[in-house]
């Protein structure tokens, strides 16, 4: 690991906002729960035909709490 990939990112639509504002909740405490200096998260709600679209990226310090971070989402 040559820490040149420390982002990851996240998209997926939901039924409503409350729902795509939980799951941002989730996933920014499982982000925290990582990173051993503060992760930068940027995120986007979006209305689409379907619902709400839920885009965040998450920038850690290193590539393993990136690695570790996808790894704990499965």
């Amino acid at each position: 690991m040559d820490n040149t990939d420390c982002t990851a990112s996240y998209s997926c639509v939901f039924d409503n906002r409350v729902e795509a504002e939980v799951m941002l909740k989730t996933l920014t405490e499982k982000a925290r729960a990582v990173e051993s200096e503060p992760c930068l998260i940027e995120h986007k709600l979006e209305e689409t035909d379907g619902g709400v679209r839920l885009t965040v990226d998450f920038t850690f310090a290193c590539q393993a709490e990136t690695m570790i971070f996808q790894l704990g989402l499965r």
